[in-house]
């Protein structure tokens, strides 16, 4: 985080301060930059966690994802779109299983024969994985960024008490972030905002038991050497 951040970020008036700033721009107890400091090492110290992207836009409409994983190489991922496509992918043992829909199949220009389901999954290692082709790496990286607007007041995701938190983005748009405001302070929900989009990243099952598992055997298509 840049000083000029820190020092924005610690002159907010906080709900949790009995102080203001100094000349300098310091604050002797919790500020608004300890609060995000302090929810992204929470985060970046988390074992599991799931991540529900909704993003919204003028020309494209709604596109959501959502992502469990154990932050490293294990995780199972969904990509849902507006026309109806869905793209599911469970990613364990060093290979990937790939699902996707008829919907989203025709929506890249590749029809299948039959109007039923697809309903198989497609196996390939993982490491064959490149970036822009969909699918999910199982990491994540937890950061807060830009210039501190305000400290707003309690608020609740899913009746959970949290403190909401404005951040400039330093071109058009602000993120709101939703901190948990009992207990760790988890980050719970972020919303991002500009002229053409509304992104909203929700948080939970934080440190939960992975229950991730290869689909059956019988409706795999091994490619696994292939190509």
């Amino acid at each position: 985080m840049s000083a000029a951040v820190t020092a924005a970020l610690a002159c907010l008036v906080t709900a949790v301060a009995v102080t203001g700033c100094s000349d300098d721009g310091k604050t002797e107890t919790s500020s608004a930059d300890q609060l995000l400091d302090d929810a992204n090492a929470t985060m970046n110290a988390l074992k599991s966690v799931t991540v529900d992207i909704v993003n919204r836009t003028t020309e494209d409409g709604e596109l959501s994802t959502r992502l469990t994983t154990d932050l490293d190489d294990t995780c199972t991922f969904t990509s849902s779109g507006a026309s109806g496509s869905r793209l599911e992918q469970i990613r364990i043992d060093g290979s990937d299983y790939v699902r996707p829909n008829r919907a989203y199949l025709e929506k890249f220009g590749k029809r299948r024969p039959g109007t039923g389901q697809q309903e198989h999954w497609i196996k390939t290692p993982a490491s064959e994985s490149v970036p822009g082709d969909g699918l999910a790496q199982c990491t994540y990286e937890f950061a807060s960024f830009g210039e501190a607007d305000e400290k707003g007041g309690p608020t609740e995701v899913d009746g959970i008490p949290a403190t909401s938190l404005e951040v400039a983005d330093g071109e058009d748009g602000s993120f709101t972030f939703s901190i948990a405001a009992e207990g760790k302070p988890y980050i719970l929900k972020v919303v991002h905002k500009d002229d053409e989009r509304v992104v909203t990243t929700s948080f939970s099952a934080f440190d939960e038991p992975l229950d991730v598992r290869p689909p059956d055997a019988a409706k795999v298509l091994d490619m696994t050497g292939a190509g």
